[in-house]
């Protein structure tokens, strides 16, 4: 088989493309909670701490000078990405554990098969047994 045959039978598969849009739709979903960290909880957490802008933190190992950049560690930012990565686990989390419910519902509603009826023939090896015990 070619290479390009497997790729396109690979590509076309449904849950490739289950995938696809679940990263889409994940990258979007990165993309508002890291808003709402910056712009929504952030800023009163600063507030609260006394005015602190996250984003700002920073330590300076070399200050800037002519024609280069100051060079700094800005740990604010991470914070604030520690709090986004959080926040999308916790979302995830949840969102796994409302699917397992979903399914354990799923499976309790699936009865078990019931055991076929015998046949005559059971029935009559099922009489001849039971008549040579008692002999």
């Amino acid at each position: 088989m070619s290479v390009l045959k497997e790729f396109k039978e690979f590509a076309v598969k449904g849950n490739v493309i289950d995938i696809a849009v679940g990263i889409i739709i994940g990258a979007g979903f990165g993309k508002v909670v890291s808003s709402i960290v910056s712009d929504v909880i952030m800023p009163p957490i600063g507030l609260l701490i006394g005015g602190i802008d996250f984003s700002k933190l920073a330590i300076t190992l070399q200050a800037a000078s002519e024609g280069t950049e100051a060079v700094v560690i800005s740990y604010g930012k991470f914070v604030q990405t520690a709090v986004d990565f959080t926040i999308i686990a916790f979302a995830i989390f949840m969102m796994i554990k409302g699917i397992n419910a979903l399914k354990r519902k799923e499976e309790a509603k699936v009865e078990p098969p019931k055991e076929p009826a015998p046949t005559k023939e059971e029935l009559l090896l099922t009489e001849i047994r039971d008549l040579l015990k008692t002999k």
